[in-house]
């Protein structure tokens, strides 16, 4: 039997007190302990809000009142306010956990309506034995922590622990295996009975069909369509690079023209050759600090896009003015968190395109909080368009609750059409193992029931306080400094202050204007773009919005080298920023601990600390730079940077002229036909590559197969390979360049797979 702990939650000042309604209060206690219940007795609230979020540990609450705790007068008792604050807390968070006052006959007529209409109950004291009281609150207790688990995730729960024999796959069955080995014995007391138990196949009938998305499964899928405003949805068990791939293998044929972000997830680049389709770009803008901005919002009209496939030399062969592209692909939001407004691209495009695929992978919070506003792909109360359909693919993983590669395909029908949901399972199937993990699709059912309002709406309006009291953090550290150097969160210039006009965060003050200097996009049109603040980009001296290198300067790979030693580990550098999420897991606790880290990686640098004593894990596994100080080392990369201009190379080579020489199927095909050549950096220039060729950072293909190296793009690997032999450990890494080395010499020398000339 698995056994959950939810206590019942005690609220009374004389819990512990010798008084007559302490000694009630306990025996109420014992009575509910007797049961077979937990109890946790506590003697105030303490912190309101902070307490009130409890409410995700608990079964109930018993809030205990005298009639000698309210003051006489016409005023509000300051036991009324706390108690009514305190329910508030709670009802934000959860509408439906029990909550009952325990008090003397006449504490509810202290009480205001409002208060006493979120009650489950009133317990007089004494009017009844303890014994049926504690009944009664175990019943309604129970009974909500029955309601909790969505449909697929109580029909696992009821399954792992009904005790059938499986005679199934996987052949661990059901964890045994594991019993008979010692290394067996360690991974099954690592992960433990639950999971291992819950690790099926799909012969268990009980538990649905993913494949054909029917029983528990159905329900579940059903069930998240609702909460997050679509009219279908798909849980998909690996990842969002799936989703894309099912997305366009339902909407695109060989040959189709499309329509995609140039700087999109790898993914939709793969789909693009699958399918076998001819893309046309959407060229975002992006500034020196390597940090990609928005796709204007002029290349969204149909006569910009027209006019890029007239140019496109692979579809000289189509009517640019006649041909209607089968599908849009836009990254909402970038990695660093530029949202697009969605309203704005489907009146656009509605009509002229037949798909517009948001690929949210990073975006799944947004349908939550009225912050997002139109700024996410499908919203309540907002029209549909007349005859696109719109996809929304979403990792559930990234930023809510889903294990790894939990994802999520959302549609939402047009006026005119509907999803063929048997037609586009086909797609479904092409990419879904038929042994899926049951733990990443109770994964997918669980983070979407937690995200139902107001629970979700509370998650989501936490990430973004925490993300913005760490913003006025790092201010005041940075004002506390004075004219001393620190980091700095880019951001908008005007950040609110706590107090400043209510305490709810305002979309207006994340709003993209055009020409602002702090995100260096230039002319952006007005209510187009939106930056979403839980995503912080953490900018470390040195570099400037010009792309010009300050005399001295701290590199990002540095900072997050020291960080991971100190055990912080973030998202993604770049050369003079690094990325942190606020997700609905972060706590205060982890963002101070961060700006404590940084604040000693600032009175390390100030003292150029010897390596071999802050980094030592780092020295052991490259000694060269045990003698350096932490100074040294971030000026010896900083003269590296500025002496290549990086910054300026980064950014001149994604915004270079690209030409497509050979569509991306018809290149890729050279692999498996074994039609490839090894090219050496220097002789790269004018060659077809027949692979993705992918910088970290930023880690956005910079190339596709079928296009050819430019002079930018082969300074840039020059300057890599240089980079890489002066410091290794900081190496740049290049997905699509290969770096072999020579058993005899030791030499590396690199290379990238092109077209056989």
């Amino acid at each position: 039997m698995i056994r959950f702990h939810f206590p019942i939650v005690i609220i009374d000042e004389d819990y512990r007190s010798e008084n007559t309604s302490g000694l009630g209060i306990r025996a109420l206690a014992e009575a509910i302990q007797k049961e077979g219940m937990e109890v946790l007795g506590v003697t105030s609230y303490g912190d309101l809000s902070q307490f009130a979020q409890q409410q995700s540990r608990a079964s109930a609450f018993i809030l205990s009142i005298d009639d000698e705790e309210f003051t006489a007068g016409p005023e509000m008792d300051p036991v009324v306010l706390n108690l009514r604050k305190f329910i508030q807390e709670i009802r934000n968070r959860n509408p439906d956990i029990p909550i009952y006052v325990y008090g003397e006959t006449r504490t509810s007529q202290h009480l205001p309506n409002d208060v006493l209409r979120e009650l489950h109950g009133f317990i007089h004291m004494f009017e009844d034995t303890p014994e049926f009281v504690a009944r009664h609150i175990i019943r309604e207790a129970k009974s909500y922590l029955d309601g909790l688990a969505p449909p697929f995730f109580k029909a696992l729960m009821d399954y792992a622990q009904d005790g059938s024999y499986s005679w199934h796959c996987p052949g661990h069955s059901g964890g045994v295996a594991f019993l008979k080995s010692p290394v067996g014995q360690m991974f099954h007391q690592f992960f433990g009975e639950n999971m291992l138990r819950a690790d099926v196949c799909n012969a268990v009938e009980e538990l649905g069909q993913l494949l054909d998305h029917t029983g528990p499964v159905a329900a579940s899928e059903k069930n998240a369509a609702r909460i997050f405003n679509a009219d279908h949805c798909f849980f998909v068990t690996n990842g969002t690079s799936t989703s894309n791939k099912m997305v366009w293998h339902h909407t695109v044929a060989p040959g189709d023209v499309v329509v995609i972000d140039r700087n999109c997830h790898k993914s939709n680049l793969h789909a693009i050759i699958m399918c076998g389709a001819i893309p046309v770009f959407l060229t975002p803008t992006r500034n020196h600090y390597g940090i990609i901005g928005p796709i204007p919002e002029s290349e969204f009209s149909p006569e910009t896009i027209r006019a890029k496939i007239a140019a496109n030399p692979l579809l000289a062969h189509i009517d640019a003015a006649t041909v209607k592209p089968s599908i849009v692909t836009l990254t909402q939001s970038t990695y660093d968190g530029v949202l697009y407004n969605t309203e704005t691209i489907k009146k656009k495009l509605d009509g002229y395109i037949p798909t517009l695929h948001f690929d949210e992978a990073w975006l799944p919070h947004a349908a939550f909080h009225d912050f997002y506003g139109q700024f996410h792909a499908m919203g309540k109360n907002r029209p549909r368009p007349k005859e696109a359909m719109v996809y929304a693919t979403q990792s559930t993983h990234k930023l809510l609750a889903g294990i790894s590669q939990a994802s999520q395909v959302l549609v939402q029908d047009s006026q005119s059409v509907k999803l063929d949901k048997h037609l586009f399972n086909e797609a479904y199937l092409m990419h879904t193992s038929t042994s899926p993990q049951y733990s990443i699709i109770a994964s997918c059912d669980v983070a979407a029931a937690m995200m139902e309002p107001p629970g979700g709406t509370a998650l989501v309006e936490e990430s973004i306080r925490e993300s913005l009291d760490f913003r006025r953090a790092m201010r005041k550290v940075e004002s506390d400094y004075g004219d001393d150097w620190w980091f700095k969160v880019w951001g908008p210039d005007f950040l609110r202050a706590q107090d400043d006009q209510g305490s709810e965060p305002v979309s207006a003050d994340w709003m993209l204007h055009a020409d602002e200097d702090w995100h260096g996009f230039g002319a952006l049109a007005e209510g187009f773009n939106m930056l979403d603040p839980i995503k912080s980009t953490i900018i470390t001296p040195g570099l400037d919005m010009e792309g010009r290198f300050a005399t001295t300067g701290i590199p990002a790979s540095v900072v997050t080298k020291f960080l991971v030693e100190h055990g912080v580990v973030v998202e993604k550098t770049g050369l003079y920023s690094f990325f942190i999420m606020f997700t609905i897991g972060i706590t205060k606790g982890r963002w101070n601990t961060l700006l404590t880290a940084l604040q000693q990686f600032k009175d390390d640098y100030d003292k150029n600390a010897p390596l071999w004593r802050i980094l030592p894990e780092f020295c052991a596994k490259f000694p060269k730079y045990e003698r350096m100080g932490l100074r040294d080392l971030c000026q010896s990369i900083h003269r590296a940077y500025a002496e290549g201009d990086i910054a300026r190379l980064t950014t001149d080579m994604y915004l270079s002229n690209l030409q497509p020489l050979m569509t991306p199927t018809e290149a890729y095909a050279h692999i498996a036909q074994r039609k490839t050549e090894r090219v050496g950096i220097d002789d790269l220039e004018g060659r077809i590559t027949t692979s993705l060729l992918t910088p970290y950072p930023p880690g956005i293909p910079l190339l596709i197969p079928g296009e050819g190296f430019n002079k930018k793009i082969v300074d840039y690997l020059k300057f890599t390979r240089s980079f890489n032999a002066k410091f290794p450990g900081f190496a740049t890494d290049v997905h699509g360049l290969v770096h072999e080395v020579d058993e005899e010499t030791g030499r590396g020398r690199y290379y990238v797979d092109c077209v056989k000339a």
